[in-house]
């Protein structure tokens, strides 16, 4: 499967998902006009690449230093997808990364590990530029 890569905006992250390499990487601010149609496509290829390759070990690098509720659902559906690959018996490993001074996030990413059990979790403190 091709790499996808989408540059950051203001109001969009990131996105640069090496599929050759396993190593999914999500960063910036989100909280763009529509953000169902922004992470549509990005979570539809991720998810036909997951059904494509099981039993694979992923790394997923999520460092967002601000996202809206609409970001917010569609990171969960992304999530989701991963989980459900990790139940499928791929192992995921996803560090979530958050501002040392943002108990906001460090709390949704903690919220996180939580729900989807099957992903094995991290999160990293970063210091604040």
């Amino acid at each position: 499967m091709e790499n996808l890569y989408i540059a950051p905006t203001p109001s969009s992250p990131e996105v640069d998902f090496k599929f050759d390499a396993l190593r999914l990487s999500l960063r910036g601010e989100s909280y763009p006009e529509n953000a169902a149609a922004f992470y549509g496509d990005i979570i539809a290829r991720l998810k036909d690449f997951l059904a494509q390759r099981q039993g694979i070990t992923l790394e997923v690098h999520i460092a967002l230093a601000y996202f809206n509720s609409s970001s917010t659902k569609m990171l969960f559906n992304l999530i989701e997808a991963l989980s459900n690959a990790a139940e499928g018996g791929s192992q995921v490993m996803l560090h979530w990364y958050h501002d040392e001074e943002d108990d906001t996030i460090l709390e949704f990413g903690q919220e996180l590990s939580e729900d989807f059990p099957a992903i094995d979790f991290s999160t990293h403190a970063v210091e604040a530029p």
